[in-house]
Order: structure tokens, then C-alpha cells, then sequence
């Protein structure tokens, strides 16, 4: 379908061809179909990230990758990022940040986050991102059902407000499956799950996760957040027509 047909009907047919197609088939799909248009890889560098990384490495190198630096990631993920875009020779990493006039005006002290941390995300993530991604008409995530209840019902498409096409091309692996392509790519894993963070975001929103525990549970612990805000439209998550909330 060319790009000017309207987004929810290419992301109806999109996911009713790929319905029972798998990871690679998907992205294959999205990198290499032009009525997909322009799209990026967006990577937190995080703890499951390398799977996305290596399989745009190996299909199409010089994607555009956006990394959200909200400065305030671990150190060890700003290290992690800079090993494997040299390791796997990523042609086309883009560095996001928030500017720095909105940030001398709605967090000049750092410490937004501490009672507001709606307003931090989307100060430091969700805005920065969104006017990254105006350029593109896709973009590619690695969410996975396994990921939680907000997350349970996505598929390989989504429409994002009418504006791009969302690519999803993990949403039905699981932790056993991501395990395994890691140890049979033999991919450098980030420094930080050895130590007890199998969800990696801002060093201080995110904590250790019990034996146990939701892979989750550390993100904004104790507090009534789930997400950081880039899945969101005006407030609300996007969805699909017929998935539950």
C-alpha cells in the first residue's frame, strides 16, 4: 500500500499478512518495504536490547538508531552503548537528548523526577523522542508481551495516533528466547543484569529486582507507573483496535 494511505488501514494489512510470521520475517518486512517509508530503530541499550541490535546489524547496518540519553542513565549503559555500536559497527546511531533550555526551565536542579516523575519522562524521553521521530514514518521497538499487562496484547504493527507505523518484531519471545539468541550470537550482555537489573532505565528510577520478582518490578518501585511515556499519545497508550486496557 503506498504511504498515503491512511496508517490504521496499512497496519491492519500488515499484521494480517504477518499474523503467523516470526521476528525475522517481520523486520525484514519493515526494513525493506518502502511503503513503510522512512524508519528507525529506536534502542535503550538496555538489557535486552542487543537482540534487536545484531539482527539490524546484520540486515541493515546503517538503519538510523535513536538512543534517548536522558542523562540520567546508568554509566554502565552510556559504556554499553558505545561497545556495541562499535562491536557490531552501527552506521547510523543518533544520540537523543532533551534541549538544553527546556531543561534549565522545568528541571534546572535534576530533581524532577523525585516528585514528579510523569513530567521527568516526558521532559527527558517522550518529547525529545517524538520530535526525533518526525522525520520517519516507522519506527521499531522491542516490547514483548511477556513485558507486563500493558503489554500483553500488542502485535507486530501498531498505529501510533495516526502519525507512523510502530514495529514490534519480538512481541511473542520470550526471556528463554532472547537468552538464547544471545548465547548463540554470543552477544556482550549488559554489565548491569549480572548484578541483579533485568530492566534497565534511569539510575534513579530503577532498582534491584528480587529472586522472584517481576522482571519489572524495579522500574519506579512503589510507585503507580509502568511505562515511561514514548508508548503514549496525549496520555493514553497506544493500542490497537480491540485490545483491552
Amino acid at each position: 500500500m503506498p504511504l498515503d494511505t491512511p496508517v490504521a488501514a496499512r497496519v491492519a494489512a500488515l499484521n494480517a499478512r504477518y499474523r503467523h510470521h516470526g521476528a525475522t520475517a517481520v523486520l525484514e518486512r519493515a526494513l525493506g518495504d518502502a511503503d513503510l517509508g522512512r524508519i528507525a530503530l529506536v534502542s535503550s541499550f538496555g538489557a535486552e536490547s542487543v537482540v534487536l541490535l545484531h539482527l539490524i546489524s546484520v540486515m541493515a547496518r546503517d538503519t538510523p538508531v535513536l538512543f534517548i540519553d536522558t542523562e540520567m542513565l546508568f554509566a554502565e549503559t552510556l559504556a554499553y552503548q558505545l561497545e556495541l555500536t562499535e562491536r557490531l559497527r552501527l552506521g547510523h546511531v543518533q544520540v537523543v537528548r532533551a534541549g538544553r533550555a527546556a531543561v534549565f526551565e522545568r528541571d534546572n536542579e535534576g530533581l524532577l523526577h523525585l516528585h514528579d516523575p510523569d513530567a521527568c519522562c516526558a521532559l527527558r524521553k517522550t518529547e525529545p523522542l517524538q520530535a526525533a521521530l518526525a522525520g520517519y514514518d516507522a519506527w521499531i521497538t522491542g516490547r514483548k508481551r511477556y513485558q507486563g499487562r500493558r503489554r500483553e496484547g500488542i502485535e507486530f504493527f501498531e498505529n501510533e495516533a495516526d502519525l507512523r507505523i510502530k514495529v514490534n518484531p519480538l512481541t511473542h519471545w520470550t526471556t528463554a528466547d532472547l537468552q538464547d539468541y544471545m548465547i548463540e550470537n554470543r552477544l556482550p550482555r549488559h554489565p548491569l543484569v549480572a548484578k541483579g537489573y533485568p530492566s534497565i532505565g534511569c539510575a534513579p528510577c530503577t532498582t534491584r529486582v528480587n529472586d522472584g520478582e517481576d522482571p519489572r518490578a524495579g522500574r519506579w518501585r512503589d510507585l503507580p507507573k509502568e511505562e515511561c511515556g514514548i508508548h503514549f499519545v496525549d496520555g493514553k497508550l497506544v493500542r490497537n483496535p480491540g485490545v483491552a486496557a
